[in-house]
């Protein structure tokens, strides 16, 4: 029996927008999320791109806190998924930036990277800051929440 391998990619979209308004995407869903890579994936590789990618093409996870997403496609066409997400504009009509932060075999893995990135950012705030190591701030409480909000993601 063989099975169905996929690749999973975690994409953090970075909004563009006027200001500091950094809840510019708290009303996109992984609905609108999918829509938009369709709407890549036919514009820049046609409807054998789509073809390829469309029936195998999951969104698992999106937060709109961290604007982190995990997107599942099969093996053998993620890179034409990759390539359309990296050329995305706009999802439901708000510009974003299109990060794909990392790409793996297994979810696991993909959670892994997500919780480690989510670190990340957090330890650039905190520089940025200035604050001491053993501080306790707000932050804390964020890093909690997403660790236990990527954990429960079925396998």
């Amino acid at each position: 029996m063989v099975r169905f391998k996929n690749r999973w990619l975690l994409v953090e979209f970075l909004p563009i927008s006027a200001g500091l308004n950094t809840h510019a995407l708290e009303e996109i869903t992984s609905k609108h999320i999918w829509a938009a890579l369709k709407h890549s994936v036919i514009t820049h590789f046609g409807n054998n791109g789509w073809g390829a990618v469309g029936s195998s093409l999951t969104i698992k996870y999106f937060s709109p806190r961290t604007n982190l997403c995990i997107i599942r496609v099969a093996r053998d066409p993620h890179k034409i998924a990759w390539a359309s997400v990296t050329l995305m504009a706009t999802i439901d009509g708000r510009k974003v930036i299109p990060h794909v932060v990392h790409v793996s075999g297994t979810i696991k893995q993909a959670q892994l990277a997500a919780i480690r990135h989510n670190r990340e950012v957090v330890a650039r705030y905190r520089a940025r800051a200035k604050t001491p190591v053993g501080y306790q701030d707000s932050y804390e409480q964020f890093l909690q929440t997403s660790v236990q909000e990527i954990e429960a993601l079925p396998d």
